[in-house]
C-alpha cells in the first residue's frame, strides 16, 4: 500500500500543467481570462476594504450586501413572481395568488404535456379565471343590512318549545297571590289601599280576592318552583367549610404555666362536652309540651 500511494505522488509531481491545457484549452479561451480578472479584483477589494476597516454607502457593492439582506427582501416563489398577473396583486394578497397560479400552472402544464390545446385558449382562460379570483378577493365585504321592522297588527310569532323557553316561563310566571289580586268577586265593592271605594273615586290599588274579610286567601301558599330546587341541589352540592384537611402547624402539645408543655387528650374534652353540660340542655326523658286551646 505504501508503495502505491508513493507512486501516485510521483506521479502527481511530475504533472505537467501543459498536459491538462491541451486537454481541456480552457485557459486559452477570453472567457477564462475575464473570470480570473474579476477574482483578482474581488480579492484586490477585499484587502484594500480590510485595510480601510470601513464601508462607504455610496459604494455599490454595499449596496448589494444590503439588498440580500433577509429583513428587506421578498420572499421568492421562482418563476411565478416574475408573472405579471402576480406583480400586479397586492402584497397582501400574493400568498393566495401564489398558489392559485401554482395550481392553474400544473393544470396548464398538463394540456401541453398531450398537446390538447394548440392554439391557447385553453391557457387564457385560466389566467382570466385567475384574475377574476384575486378581482373578487379586493372587493369589500357586503354591508349589514338594517333590520326591518316587524310589519304592525301581524299575528305573534309562535315560539318553539325548549328548555330555554320553559325556564323564561317559569321565572317570569304569575304567581298565585297576584292571580287573586286581580280577580273580582261578583257583587261584592272593592276597597283601595287607601281605605276608600274604588267605584267613588277610583283611588288607591285594590287587592282584589285578597283583600275580602274572610276568605282566607291572604295566606298563600309558595308553590313548588322547579327552577328553586335545582338551584338549591346544585347549592347543596357544593361543599362549603372545611375540607377536613389539617394544618401542619396545629399540634396536640398545650403549653401550661405549671408544666410547662402539656399532651391533652382531644377526645376527653369531647365527653365531658357531652357529659356534662349538653345533659342540662337535653334529656332523654323529657317531650315538647303541647297546650291545647279552649
Amino acid at each position: 500500500m505504501d508503495e502505491d500511494g508513493g507512486e501516485d505522488m510521483l506521479d502527481l509531481e511530475s504533472l505537467n500543467y501543459d498536459d491538462l491545457d491541451s486537454v481541456s484549452k480552457l485557459q486559452k479561451t477570453q472567457r477564462y481570462n475575464e473570470i480570473m480578472q474579476k477574482v483578482e479584483d474581488a480579492l484586490q477589494k477585499g484587502t484594500d476594504f480590510s485595510n480601510q476597516g470601513s464601508i462607504l454607502e455610496e459604494d455599490p457593492e454595499y449596496q448589494l450586501i444590503v439588498g440580500f439582506s433577509t429583513a428587506t427582501s421578498q420572499f421568492r416563489v421562482g418563476c411565478l413572481e416574475q408573472a405579471d398577473v402576480f406583480q400586479s396583486t397586492l402584497p397582501a394578497l400574493r400568498t393566495r395568488a401564489c398558489r392559485l397560479i401554482a395550481a392553474k400552472s400544473t393544470l396548464a402544464a398538463r394540456i401541453d404535456s398531450i398537446r390538447g390545446d394548440p392554439t391557447g385558449k385553453a391557457g387564457r382562460n385560466l389566467l382570466e379565471e385567475i384574475r377574476k379570483k384575486i378581482e373578487k378577493w379586493q372587493e369589500p365585504p357586503p354591508a349589514k343590512l338594517p333590520k326591518p321592522l316587524p310589519a304592525p297588527d301581524s299575528e305573534p310569532k309562535k315560539n318553539r318549545g325548549g328548555r330555554r323557553l320553559r325556564k323564561m316561563k317559569e321565572r317570569y310566571a304569575q304567581t298565585d297571590m297576584m292571580k287573586l289580586a286581580n280577580r273580582m268577586q261578583f257583587g261584592v265593592p272593592e276597597e283601595s289601599s287607601l281605605g276608600q271605594l274604588i267605584l267613588s273615586d277610583g283611588l288607591g290599588e285594590d287587592y282584589g280576592m285578597l283583600g275580602q274579610a274572610g276568605s282566607g286567601k291572604l295566606h298563600v301558599s309558595a308553590a313548588q318552583s322547579k327552577l328553586a330546587a335545582k338551584v338549591a341541589k346544585k347549592f347543596k352540592e357544593k361543599s362549603y367549610g372545611s375540607s377536613g384537611a389539617t394544618s401542619g402547624r396545629t399540634s396536640s402539645l398545650a403549653f401550661t404555666p405549671v408544666q410547662g408543655i402539656e399532651l391533652s387528650n382531644p377526645q376527653s374534652h369531647g365527653n365531658l362536652l357531652g357529659s356534662e353540660t349538653q345533659s342540662t340542655y337535653f334529656s332523654e326523658t323529657g317531650t315538647i309540651s303541647k297546650i291545647k286551646r279552649t
